[in-house]
């Protein structure tokens, strides 16, 4: 297995660290996949068991001038790894200024994900930082728990408000519960609700957007069962839904939020370069 991947053009570097700093803030631990196409960061699907996941792809020539991959042999040419979210993101603080970064696949004691960072020097001779970190390589019997998640068959789908927004009435409600209950439906009303023994609080937004779905994908569509002006509720943990509001430095130009009854929270981050998908399950009262 082989992999190494070089990015001089400091907008791409910014971009990329903002991807991995987002990453970071989301998950302790997460499992990286190369393939000669796209790079995914991904959480495998915790939601039975009470936690998140996520998965979060991006095409890799958006970012890199050089990407050079060989996977496990011809016939599954791609690689999986598993490291700690943090370890890249404190190798890549030093990145900011950086002329250039490369990134590769290296067996020091044990396999590792090294990064050099080439930073400007006023001397003729360049400066070089190198940061090993390590990963563990997850075998191919394994792979089949990394797939790209189902989409859920939800109830209700609508394009949020600003995160900023969000958050700040997140931050307020927190501090009167643990527990947010995330309610919307497909007329395009929307809702944050705290409840407890002594207070409701209640936040709506009306008339949000509506995502477009393709007729003939009924995956993508919410389910047909449901009416449009029925609300579909989702009672969930209000610290990881602020953990996912903090996190975001991608700069999405939409956050579109799934809603299955009773059963989970899905929030899909779009941008021109990268996706990500989040899911939350609810919180038993």
């Amino acid at each position: 297995m082989r992999f190494r991947a070089k990015v001089v053009n400091i907008d791409c570097i910014h971009h990329f660290t903002n991807v991995v700093n987002t990453i970071g803030k989301l998950l302790k631990k997460c499992s990286v996949r190369l393939t000669t196409e796209k790079i995914y960061f991904i959480l495998p699907d915790q939601v039975t068991n009470g936690g998140v996941s996520m998965w979060c792809q991006l095409k890799q020539a958006n970012f890199f001038d050089e990407y050079q991959m060989d996977g496990v042999n011809a016939e599954n040419n791609e690689i999986y790894l598993e490291l700690v979210a943090e370890n890249l993101c404190r190798a890549l603080k030093t990145a900011n200024n950086a002329k250039s970064l490369k990134i590769k696949l290296t067996k020091k004691q044990s396999p590792c994900l090294t990064v050099e960072i080439e930073l400007p020097s006023l001397s003729s001779s360049s400066r070089t930082v190198l940061h090993d970190i390590p990963v563990q390589v997850i075998p191919r019997r394994l792979w089949d728990e990394y797939q790209e998640p189902m989409m859920p068959e939800f109830h209700v789908s609508l394009c949020m408000p600003p995160l900023k927004t969000i958050k700040n009435i997140a931050e307020r409600l927190k501090n009167l519960s643990t527990y947010l209950t995330i309610s919307g439906n497909q007329d395009g009303d929307f809702a944050l609700r705290v409840e407890t023994d002594l207070v409701t609080a209640t936040t709506r937004f009306r008339d949000l957007e509506i995502p477009p779905f393709d007729p003939d994908m009924d995956s993508q569509a919410p389910s047909k069962l449901w009416q449009p002006e029925e609300m579909a509720s989702a009672r969930i943990d209000v610290r990881k839904f602020l953990q996912f509001l903090a996190g975001q430095q991608i700069n999405p130009y939409k956050v579109i939020c799934n809603i299955v009854h009773q059963t989970a929270v899905h929030f899909f981050l779009v941008h021109d370069d990268i996706s990500l998908q989040y899911f939350i399950p609810v919180v038993s009262a």
